[in-house]
């Protein structure tokens, strides 16, 4: 059976995203379909480019330019300065991305970087970011963001949250939820039959008995013995500061992480340039670069392509997974 093509949308165009799509395609032409929602106006146009009016064209399409699939927008696209009159054509093209992955049209949907405060500024947005629209969008309360590179894959169980509200915000029910949401993706969408995950202290040491905080005995440790008495094959509360190197990375399958920074350090240093954002618990698979709109380099032709290209296979390998 032939794996529908990946929807890619455009995300902020005033970023470097454009370009991103326009570079993948350069690279992707002959590995795999994907297919662009945006304004065909907006594109830089340093490759060919095919109008397509539904993604069963993409394929074919492919081969000679980047498809397209058209979505007008209001404004203009100037590199490095958003126009508020293009925020409802970014986030209907998230949410035309989403019907097209829930319909089975798509594969998957992979989202291109946009600008939180363009869209709240042009069109009063009111979700923190991509993956709680998304949430919304895909009529799920509670999602699971991931960091996955060849070389790590990690889960920040709280995530964009000052440090000082971590121990409140890092629940039993918020951690036990986070483990059988990543075990469950892993299983169903990674086709790890019985995923290893390892969760991360949240103090030094893993508090160190008691000694340098309560929370990893009293919080984290429980969760884990009543999940291995579910069945998962979680282990913990690990020191955080030994549980990245390449030796101590064979032995799970995906870290669990206590925050933010805690996770995002690790794989950003190992593998900066090829990490994937992937929202685990939707009911499709989404994917996207693990990076901003880089309004600094816009239209200046440098954006580096990596993630992007990451992004899109990845979204195409978790959609072939039986």
């Amino acid at each position: 059976m032939t794996t529908p093509p990946i929807a890619l949308s455009c995300g902020e165009p005033a970023g470097i995203g454009l370009e991103l799509a326009e570079k993948a395609w350069t690279v992707l032409r002959d590995e795999l379909p994907f297919f662009l929602i945006a304004d065909p106006d907006h594109l830089p146009g340093s490759v060919p480019h095919h109008i397509i009016q539904s993604p069963a064209e993409a394929a074919r399409a492919m081969a000679t330019g980047l498809p397209i699939l058209p979505h007008p927008f209001f404004g203009a696209a100037t590199p490095g300065h958003p126009d508020p009159e293009n925020a409802e054509g970014v986030i209907e093209t998230i949410a035309r991305g989403a019907d097209l992955a829930m319909s089975g049209a798509a594969g998957a949907l992979c989202t291109l970087p946009i600008h939180k405060k363009a869209l709240k500024d042009g069109a009063d947005f009111p979700w923190p970011g991509h993956t709680e629209y998304l949430a919304y969008l895909g009529g799920v309360s509670r999602v699971v963001m991931m960091l996955a590179s060849p070389q790590l894959r990690v889960v920040p169980t709280t995530i964009h949250i000052p440090l000082a509200r971590v121990p409140a915000a890092l629940t039993p029910d918020l951690l036990a939820d986070t483990i059988r949401i990543t075990a469950d993706a892993l299983t169903n969408r990674f086709a790890i039959a019985r995923p290893r995950l390892a969760v991360a202290g949240l103090n030094p040491h893993a508090g160190e008995g008691g000694a340098m905080g309560e929370e990893d005995a009293q919080t984290i440790a429980p969760v884990i013995a009543e999940m291995v008495a579910e069945g998962f094959d979680v282990t913990g509360p690990w020191p955080a500061d030994t549980m990245f190197h390449a030796a101590a990375r064979t032995r799970y399958d995906v870290a669990i992480c206590a925050y933010h920074d805690q996770a995002l350090i690790p794989i950003k240093t190992l593998d900066f340039d090829r990490g994937v954002n992937v929202t685990l618990g939707l009911p499709f698979i989404r994917t996207s670069p693990d990076h901003g709109t880089a309004f600094d380099i816009a239209g200046q032709g440098i954006a580096n392509p990596s993630s992007t290209i990451e992004a899109l296979r990845l979204a195409h390998h978790m959609a072939r997974t039986p």
